[in-house]
């Protein structure tokens, strides 16, 4: 059988502090999931403030090394990969940050990241066909070359900078982007445009996304699955919209019923909507007949 693309298996990550690292936090503990080689899939990885979330990420990119368990690319260990290796996993495993500012040195036009790019991975035998990439990657995120290239980061809106982020990953034609809170920091008025262009880089171009997230409303939107942590262990998993609407655990029954309706008919108490006909309603309109997310309706009842 062919291997996952990305396998994490029972992998544990464990900080010290203090006097000789006597004072341990256990940060993800014995987590697994696999990605699918041929299956384009956006899974999310949920949970509040230090479940864990963003250690994840990190360990999926190889910033940090699993105090125990395995990170797996095509069935090789991502820490004993030769040079070479290396050199194809780190373009073919991109990422995009939650702020949409500190990746850029403000003395550089945004430019720069994607020059530095080409040189890196040698994607392009010359200049002009460098530049017919960066055209590319930044019309399939909606930007025109002739506004954004030779500005610097302060005069683009976060919105510009975070998909300025998506088009040099999307550049490097990766078959994974881990994604952490890309979109937290944005305008409520642009996420929903954020979401629309990870929707199109998995359905048009076969990019798989590792979704990490605090807020369900857009994991319903575009996920295909959903991994919910809490002090670094899974309270659940499975099928988006299973576990949205038929969520199991009592954390995930909590997360879920604190997700804002944007309807002014349902009134909330304690974080319960009292219209429950009204909730039902919303839930048929975020999925269409084939169980697709539906663009229409941006919010989870």
């Amino acid at each position: 059988m062919q291997p996952p693309l990305l396998e994490v298996k029972n992998v544990s990550k464990v900080y010290g502090s203090g006097v000789l690292g006597k004072q341990q936090t256990v940060a993800l503990d014995n987590f697994s999931l696999a990605i699918a080689e041929g299956t384009p899939i956006i899974t999310t990885i949920a949970g509040e403030s230090g479940s864990g979330k963003t250690t994840l990420a990190n360990l999926v990119l190889g910033l940090l090394v699993p105090t125990s368990g395995e990170i797996r690319y095509r069935g090789q260990n991502i820490h004993s990969l030769s040079r070479s290796a290396w050199f194809t996993y780190r373009r073919e495993v991109q990422a995009i940050f939650q702020n949409p500012f500190e990746v850029y040195n403000p003395f550089y036009r945004v430019d720069h990241v994607f020059h530095f790019a080409l040189r890196k991975f040698s994607l392009a035998p010359n200049r002009r066909e460098g530049l017919a990439l960066i055209h590319e990657a930044l019309e399939v995120v909606g930007l025109r070359p002739d506004e954004i290239l030779g500005r610097y980061p302060h005069e683009l809106s976060g919105g510009q900078r975070q998909r300025l982020m998506i088009a040099r990953a999307f550049m490097l034609k990766p078959r994974l982007i881990v994604a952490d809170e890309p979109v937290s920091m944005i305008d409520a008025s642009l996420q929903a445009r954020i979401l629309d262009i990870f929707e199109r880089l998995n359905q048009d171009f076969g990019i798989s996304f590792l979704y990490i997230t605090h807020d369900l409303s857009t994991a319903y939107q575009i996920s295909h699955d959903i991994h919910i942590l809490y002090l670094g262990q899974v309270m659940e998993r499975g099928d988006i919209t299973a576990v949205m609407h038929h969520p199991n655990h009592p954390y995930t029954q909590l997360l879920v019923e604190s997700i804002p309706v944007a309807d002014p008919e349902v009134r909330w108490s304690g974080g319960r909507a009292r219209n429950a006909a009204a909730r039902d309603n919303h839930a048929s309109q975020a999925r269409n007949s084939n169980g697709a997310p539906n663009n229409r309706c941006r919010y989870f009842p």
